[in-house]
């Protein structure tokens, strides 16, 4: 039997890669190019290990995994990013993921990481500057982090704010009222004590959501 592989990335040469790595042992069933195109493939599919980024268009691939988790789909999740931060690599353990790979690493690490997640264990790159045990620590360390403690739809509307979504495109992405989605981004700064939405796509990005070059390019 062939076990079966999503891909989530919003650049395409990364999962053509991928897939050409891959198709030799496993099955590649689909790709995802944002977050929510991810929640819904990996419903259809039912895969048995998800590729992704963390940082993705609309929804970030770690709020998709708390959402397939309530789903019950229960494929291994292992992140390969460009990000090498620690806050992240907490923030994928804790959603659940079995791996965190730096996308500079070679081709057998990420079949490792793949095999170690096949079999229930957990994997960290070896290109990452911190060990497993320092990052599950950090992880216990951080239980009362503001990011945390923000609502599933919270977050959402702050990642597509983050984005440079009007209200009005963020009522429609997330199907509620433009009066009601404006209530949430309120709500949002007054929790976290921000004023601007400049301020707002900082935090987006110190907390995953939203990958820093995106910032530059949007200022």
């Amino acid at each position: 039997m062939r076990y079966k592989i999503l891909l989530a990335d919003d650049q395409t040469i990364i999962t053509e890669g991928l897939s050409a790595i891959l198709a030799e042992r496993y099955e590649i069933v689909a790709s995802a190019r944002n977050g929510y195109d991810l929640v819904l493939l990996a419903q259809q599919w039912n895969p048995d290990i998800i590729i992704a980024e963390i940082v993705m268009p609309q929804l970030n691939s770690l709020d998709a995994l708390r959402i397939l988790r309530k789903a019950r789909v229960r494929a291994k999740f292992v992140v390969l990013t460009t990000h090498a931060d620690v806050n992240l690599a907490v923030d994928a353990f804790r959603a659940g993921c079995a791996g965190y790979v730096l996308k500079q690493a070679n081709k057998s690490e990420v079949l490792n990481a793949i095999e170690n997640a096949l079999h229930g264990r957990t994997y960290l790159s070896t290109e990452f500057p911190v060990d497993l045990v320092s990052i599950l620590s950090e992880a216990a360390r951080r239980r009362d982090d503001h990011s945390f403690r923000l609502t599933k739809r919270q977050r959402e509307v702050l990642q597509l704010v983050a984005e440079g979504k009007t209200m009005k495109e963020v009522a429609i992405a997330l199907s509620i009222s433009t009066r009601t989605a404006e209530s949430y981004k309120y709500e949002i700064m007054r929790f976290l004590g921000l004023h601007k939405n400049t301020e707002l796509v900082h935090y987006a990005i110190r907390i995953g959501l939203l990958a820093l070059p995106q910032f530059y390019s949007a200022a």
